[in-house]
């Protein structure tokens, strides 16, 4: 869990967040990843707009590593690592 990211467990986040990346051969990146947070407790109303609004954001900000969840407590470096192995 990333204890430096502030939320709370009843709204819509989106977070941008860049990792340090090691690559199994070594390599090293520095992915910009973008996180849409929409927990089951948040009001419909809430859910729409962000959801409306993120494919706008991700184009604007032109980026690549996109990724949900439903459970802001699935957030961690394992489930992060886990995302960026898709991409390799």
């Amino acid at each position: 869990r990333y204890p430096f990211i502030t939320y709370r467990s009843d709204t819509c986040t989106f977070i941008v967040y860049s990792y340090k990346y090691i690559h199994t051969d070594g390599r090293v990146s520095y992915p910009l990843c973008f996180i849409f947070s929409s927990p089951v407790g948040c009001k419909p109303e809430q859910q729409m707009m962000y959801a409306g609004s993120k494919n706008q954001l991700v184009s604007a900000a032109e980026l690549t590593k996109v990724f949900e969840t439903r459970n802001i407590d699935d957030l961690s470096e394992e489930w992060l690592i886990n995302k960026l192995s898709f991409f390799r």
